[in-house]
């Protein structure tokens, strides 16, 4: 669901990922410097994996003057200041939770004191969304008449973010974006502490960062959002037709409503009860993993466009499952029939998702959506489960302020 996009990996044949994290772990050792006998299980004590790494930035940075930042205020070419540095947020753009037009609203100006006014951004901005932002810095702010120059990074250590509304932790070296990820998972042996700390602190690369490594199994671990209503909706069809066949027009039509309202019930109770277990989660390399592969991959990189809708083998085998679970107590005909509203909110859900990720909001309704859904990413990943509607956010008392 929220995470099941991110989660193809663990469709893959599970000798085939296994086979290649094991294989793809002694070269990553290699080029990391790494030692994974070195891993540790002190959450204090950090992976030695690098660090994440967004947009490229030098450790020497350029400086501009204000009317030189002036000039990039259009969807084309957008910067913004922040505490004195300069960001080029061009790409972020279009995935920013507060839509574009915020964003372009303060394009080539200061934003500093706008991050932190809550009445201005409608809502303090999280540790995450500091972040993302580091990660788009390109320079410094060079004051009128003074020549320029290049400035050291390590000179802006003052500059530090301003306090915000966030449970996140602090970032620290996790897994390499750059690297197969399965492999790295296996290989560091993180602490759970360590590892639901640092996996809900999202990172962003403009860019599919690799599961396996291999060309042929990466492949089945990107869907785009099109192979939904193409593979699902036959499948509907087909459904209505043997829902009407089996237990005629009236029962599929009181039948197809009732399910619409399951499905909202299952996505939360999925999203949060099982790939949200973490409380539950057990202590070891293969608990981690597979959470990892399950749900923790799209909260570390949560706008990774190609991981954002459930994979076909994913969703078939969940379908399959569910079908079986509500078999033991209602006549198959009956499932059949409840599946006529299933599918069209699976459906719905999915390609809702997607939109709240990278869509452009045309209304308030839809802004608020997007904005809700990504604080559960960027500031609170243990509230706000609802995707498609907050009915059970609200019912089970986990709805985000």
């Amino acid at each position: 669901m929220m995470g099941l996009p991110s989660s193809t990996a663990a469709v893959a044949a599970s000798a085939a990922a296994l086979a290649s994290a094991a294989i793809t772990a002694d070269t990553i050792t290699q080029r990391t410097h790494t030692n994974a006998d070195k891993s540790t299980k002190d959450a204090s004590s950090s992976p030695s994996a690098p660090a994440a790494t967004g947009p490229t930035t030098s450790t020497s940075l350029s400086s501009y003057t204000r009317a030189q930042i002036r000039q990039h205020t259009t969807a084309k070419s957008l910067w913004v200041i922040f505490n004195h540095k300069v960001y080029d947020v061009t790409e972020f753009m279009f995935d920013h939770p507060g839509g574009e037009e915020f964003l372009l609203q303060y394009g080539g100006e200061d934003i500093t004191s706008v991050m932190a006014d809550e009445s201005a951004g409608g809502h303090v901005h999280s540790e995450g969304a500091y972040e993302v932002l580091d990660e788009y810095c390109i320079g410094v702010v060079r004051k009128e008449g003074d020549a320029e120059q290049d400035h050291d990074d390590e000179g802006a250590d003052h500059l530090a973010p301003l306090s915000t509304q966030s449970i996140l932790g602090k970032k620290q070296p996790f897994i390499d974006l750059s690297l197969p990820m399965l492999a790295q998972m296996w290989s560091k042996n993180f602490s759970k502490e360590f590892y639901l700390t640092q996996v809900h602190i999202p990172r962003h690369v403009p860019y599919s960062a690799p599961i396996f490594g291999h060309p042929l199994l990466e492949m089945f671990t990107k869907t785009p959002w099109w192979v939904i209503p193409i593979l699902w909706v036959p499948i509907w069809m087909t459904a209505i037709y043997f829902s009407v066949q089996l237990q005629g027009v009236s029962a599929t039509m009181t039948l197809g409503p009732a399910g619409v309202i399951l499905w909202t019930l299952l996505e939360y109770g999925l999203h949060r009860f099982v790939f949200h277990v973490d409380k539950w989660l057990p202590d070891n390399r293969l608990a981690l993993t597979a959470h990892f592969l399950l749900h923790g991959i799209h909260h570390y990189i949560p706008m990774d466009r190609m991981r954002l809708v459930m994979p076909p083998a994913l969703s078939l085998f969940i379908a399959f499952c569910l079908y079986s679970l509500f078999s033991l107590f209602l006549a198959p005909a009956t499932v059949i029939s409840l599946a006529t509203g299933v599918i069209p909110g699976y459906i719905t859900y999915d390609l809702i998702h997607y939109y709240l990720h990278h869509g452009r909001p045309l209304t308030h309704h839809l802004r608020n959506m997007k904005t809700y859904h990504l604080d559960h990413h960027y500031k609170d990943p243990e509230r706000g489960f609802g995707i498609s509607s907050t009915w059970w956010d609200w019912g089970f008392g986990s709805l985000l302020d």
